[in-house]
């Protein structure tokens, strides 16, 4: 045996592995050092004629026959494209062009590495074989262990009596372990002969067959299961199953078993087409155990939204559930049982550049038992509108057009056909400091109101008509400015102050011959007292002669980050008779003006935060509508407190006509919360929340979580306790619905996380009220 060095082997080498002499190169020893780690994660794929690349070979002794085989020892090392073999001995079978290495072999291709006893490869077909390997991929999580591995293409394994898992080296909380593995790396799956699921090397289940992924591609298969147990349905299990049917569509199905109820099936389609993307959800029960005279119980979602040629405009938002009590027998992922009424609508929409075009229908579900409180259905609203800006300097024009036709199946109630056109021209002036916009409309409503089975002889329709006409006039003038300044009180900050203000004239005019279809009164905040309706919808205009002031003022530390924003405004009603409300109380005992609107956000230092509203009735020297949160923020976590508060009396002027509002509330609301969440270590995190209210003295919602989550599996526990039924009524004892649930599942192989596996701040779909950050400024 003669021994060379290892620059003057490599050549040498190279020109054995029959490649032709002038693909040969002489590798220096820095030429070495550039070549890819055997632990790296090669994003680019290996060139597609690899085979055909030069293969190197350093050793620190050869033996070799010529012609047949050549013999390496001490520090083997062979590369070829991508791949890199490291070994004790390696042996060059020259006729079939194989390397058989021996002895500690680390084998690395870029997206797989492993260790072996033997490895056997193809230099020409690139195919290899490994011996008693541990082996773990580079750019995905996995790893494992096995008898025989067989590479059979650029990215294919076959496994024979192995095993796998995404856990880190060291760590050993599950791994599945089969007969057979066959990993596809290009498909980015992995498909298990006689697997059995392993915790801490103890089996737990056995399935003939599973396939899993591997990466981020979507796969056909049982996602994780959850079980809860709660003191309405007993004990609980959802096992989802998740079906990838194309790449534009797929679905979910979901067995859930309570045990009080039976087996509820419940499934979500999701797709994308040339008219947009949508999901259709739907819930089974059959025959309801514990409610038997319901019978079967079902819900029903259809959402979708999407543009087709640039120009159409798709929307549909339809729910149907098979009862009333639906929401308030079942969870469900449609609604919750705060909700009064299902949506069920449908828009198309034509665009262009200056005009636009839809029809659009909408209906209610309501659920509720009554019959006379129903909400009108649109069938058909069919509307056009016009743009025409800048038809001269300064001055731009548009036209809002609708005609609609409203029915309902409420008892005693009109129907109509509604037709509404409403032309207007717009003076806009503005610069960086300031902006002046006048604006003048005219709306013209016609109305055809169909008066049969109407009592018109009740207060509330004496007065209609079956054919109203009606036009009204409106102005409006808007003019704000930014002053700015750096402040003498706080040091590095600028202060800006903001006032605005409005003049709105509406001429008074009698509408009480036309009904209400789809008005209702608006909120007053501080941003509501510059707008130019009272009212959603237009069968009321409310008359108006007044003058709305405000003021914003913003301060802004040295970086132009905004730290405190204060608004306040009011309007002054030259004629007092025009604060009207839909249930037109008496005015004599009014004053001029309305309640005072205040709003305010605060941040200090990144970790206090502060938003609080009020609307303070000067009238009644009372409070009408107050808000406030505060929020700690910590490293790891949040504190935050919370406390809402509205007047039976304004709840009653706001919705007083369509809702009973005795029959919901208990001298109106006035409810605090108590929030936080910790992530005490790495690996655990905990949430909590508690909402309380001060009318009836009550708990509303008590939610605790806990969750676990390790680099390879995670479990979450989740406490609630929920108020289930209406306490408006003084003598009603509360009921409470107990629910203990448990969420786990593995990390890695095309796993995301849910929103019980843990981030701090997040909230529960279930629960009735959630978190809301309380802070929302230009940042």
């Amino acid at each position: 045996m003669q021994c060379f060095s290892r620059t003057l082997l490599a050549a040498s080498i190279t020109t054995a592995l029959y490649v032709s002499t002038t693909q040969a190169e002489t590798i220096t020893d820095n030429s070495v050092q550039e070549m890819p780690s055997i632990d790296q994660c090669l994003i680019e794929p290996a060139a597609e004629n690899e085979t055909q690349l030069p293969a190197h070979v350093e050793s620190d002794r050869l033996e070799a026959i010529n012609g047949d085989k050549a013999i390496y020892s001490g520090d083997v090392r062979v590369t070829q494209g991508n791949k890199t073999i490291l070994a004790d001995n390696v042996t060059l079978h020259q006729q079939e062009n194989i390397v058989v290495a021996e002895g500690n072999v680390n084998f690395s291709d870029g997206q797989i590495k492993s260790i072996s006893d033997k490895a056997t490869n193809n230099l020409t077909t690139d195919e290899m074989t490994l011996e008693n390997t541990d082996y773990e991929f580079l750019c995905e999580p996995g790893r494992g262990n096995a008898v025989y591995i067989a590479k059979t293409g650029k990215a294919v394994y076959e496994i024979e009596d192995g095993s796998i898992t995404s856990c880190p080296i060291g760590d050993n909380a599950w791994r599945l372990r089969a007969s057979s593995i066959s990993v596809d790396q290009d498909e980015e799956q992995a498909t298990f002969y006689n697997p059995r699921f392993e915790i801490q090397s103890v089996p737990v289940f056995y399935l003939p067959y599973l396939t899993v992924p591997v990466g981020d591609t979507r796969k056909t298969g049982f996602l994780y299961p959850t079980v809860s147990y709660g003191s309405s349905d007993g004990f609980e299990a959802e096992i989802p199953v998740y079906w990838n049917l194309a790449p534009d569509y797929d679905l979910e199905t979901t067995f859930k078993y309570m045990q009080e109820r039976g087996t509820q099936l419940n499934s979500k389609f999701r797709y994308l087409s040339d008219f947009g993307s949508g999901s259709i959800e739907s819930e089974y029960l059959p025959d309801d155990q514990k409610y038997t005279d319901e019978g079967d119980r079902w819900g029903f979602q259809l959402e979708h939204s999407g543009i087709f040629q640039q120009s159409w405009l798709f929307e549909i938002d339809y729910s149907k559930v098979s009862d009333i009590d639906y929401f308030t027998d079942m969870s469900s992922g449609i609604g919750n049982r705060e909700d009064g009424q299902l949506l069920q609508e449908g828009k198309a929409t034509y665009r262009s550049q200056n005009w636009d075009a839809s029809v659009l229908v909408r209906d209610f579900q309501v659920l509720t038992d009554t019959t006379n409180n129903l909400p009108y259905r649109l069938m058909p609203q069919l509307e056009y509108n016009y743009y025409a800006p800048e038809v001269m300097d300064y001055l731009d024009f548009d036209l809002i057009s609708h005609v609609s036709l409203f029915d309902t199946d409420a008892s005693g109630k009109p129907s109509a056909t509604r037709v509404h056109v409403e032309p207007g021209i717009t003076i806009p002036v503005g610069n960086t400091w300031g902006t002046w916009t006048t604006e003048a409309r005219l709306l013209g409503t016609y109305y055809q109101q169909d008066l049969d089975g109407v009592d018109t002889t009740s207060d509330e329709y004496k007065d209609l008509e079956e054919s109203v006409s009606r036009v009204i006039p409106e102005f409006r003038s808007h003019a704000g400015i930014v002053l700015e300044r750096d402040t003498t009180i706080v040091g590095n900050y600028t202060q800006t102050l903001e006032p605005q203000v409005q003049y709105l004239y509406v001429p008074e005019e009698d509408q009480s011959e036309i009904g209400l279809y789809d008005t209702t009164l608006l909120q007053t905040d501080y941003y509501g007292l510059f707008r130019s309706r009272k009212y959603s919808g237009v069968d009321r205009i409310a008359a108006a002669n007044q003058v709305s002031y405000g003021a914003s003022s913003r301060f802004f530390d040295d970086e132009y980050k905004e730290r405190l924003n204060i608004s306040f405004g009011q309007i002054f009603y030259f004629d007092k008779d025009t604060k009207q409300t839909l249930s037109s109380e008496d005015s004599s005992e009014k004053t001029n003006y309305s309640s005072w609107a205040i709003e305010m956000d605060f941040n200090y230092d990144d970790y206090l935060f502060y938003h609080g509203g009020v609307q303070y009735d000067i009238d009644t020297t009372a409070m009408q509508l107050a808000n406030s949160t505060l929020e700690y923020r910590f490293t790891g976590g949040y504190i935050q407190t919370n406390y809402r508060y509205v007047t039976e009396e304004y709840i009653e002027d706001n919705v007083g006509e369509s809702i009973n509002v005795g029959s919901i509330t208990r001298d109106g609301i006035s409810q605090a919360g108590l929030l936080g969440a910790y992530q005490i270590s790495r690996k655990w995190n905990a949430s909590a929340q508690y909402f309380y209210d001060l009318t009836t003295q009550e708990n509303l919602e008590w939610l605790a979580r806990l969750n676990y989550k390790s680099d390879c599996w995670y479990i979450g526990f989740t406490y609630s306790n929920q108020l289930t039924n209406n306490i408006s009524d003084p003598n009603t004892t509360p009921e409470y619905e107990n629910n203990f649930g448990v969420n786990f599942g593995i990390v890695g192989f095309g796993t995301n996380l849910g929103s019980d596996s843990g981030a701090v701040g997040e909230s529960s779909s279930d629960n009735s009220l959630s978190y809301g950050r309380p802070f929302f400024l230009n940042n």
